[in-house]
């Protein structure tokens, strides 16, 4: 279902539309599947999706800012069925294109590298290995594709409740943490910034910022633990 919902937004992201415009498909999709949102006033949060701009990390609240060409735009949202929650996120160029602008080059290669680490980390989601397995490889592949993964914002476990542990850090060291078990459900989702990857809270109290003003995407999928491969409950 969540897989379904943030192709479809994706596909509605284009310049002159607000991120409310987003909030609003995004309300009418998850009814349409007869489903909830875990986000819906999850310690206050006014909205089912998160809409973050440009420096904003996560968390961004959708409303009346109107999305321009170039724009780097992270889609974060969860679906709540039969009891069982789901969290995802993607990060979109707004108007896409093909531009040979540097600062569009930097944005488009900033997307891949997330995408991709996000990729590597679910390859080390396997049973026996520890969550430090996942953070190291997700940070040392950002660090050598000259970006940083944030610190202070993390991923998590996820299963009745929408936020569970254990934290699942973007960075760390092999070996070390909770050692992954079949069963375990976790979502992964590095935050990748151009810049230093320290963070401050946005003036609502809800989003969350670079604090140097670089730029930052986002991507997450939830993962279960299987005696054989990982598997990706989001794709």
């Amino acid at each position: 279902m969540l897989a379904s919902i943030l192709k479809d937004l994706s596909k509605a992201v284009k310049p002159g539309i607000t991120t409310q415009d987003l909030e609003k498909l995004a309300r009418e999709l998850v009814f349409k599947f007869g489903a909830r949102s875990p986000f819906l006033n999850y310690d206050g949060y006014p909205a089912v999706l998160c809409t973050s701009i440009n420096s904003e990390i996560v968390h961004g609240v959708p409303s009346d800012r109107t999305l321009e060409k170039g724009d780097l735009l992270k889609l974060d949202m969860g679906v709540l069925y039969k009891g069982f929650n789901t969290d995802s996120a993607v990060t979109v160029l707004v108007g896409g294109g093909l531009s040979l602008d540097k600062k569009i080059l930097i944005k488009r290669k900033l997307i891949k590298v997330t995408r991709e680490s996000l990729e590597i980390g679910i390859k080390e989601a396997k049973v026996g290995k520890t969550l430090g397995d996942i953070g190291a490889a997700i940070q040392k592949y950002v660090e050598k594709s000259g970006f940083n993964v944030v610190r202070d914002l993390v991923g998590h476990g996820i299963g009745r409740e929408l936020h569970e542990e254990p934290q699942v850090p973007n960075y760390g060291n092999s070996g070390e943490g909770e050692k992954l078990k079949p069963g375990m459900v976790i979502a992964i989702e590095p935050m990748v910034v151009t810049g230093d990857w320290k963070i401050k809270e946005g003036p609502d109290g809800f989003v969350f910022q670079t604090k140097d003003g670089g730029l930052a995407a986002h991507f997450e999928h939830t993962i279960a633990i299987t005696e054989k491969e990982p598997l990706v409950l989001t794709r």
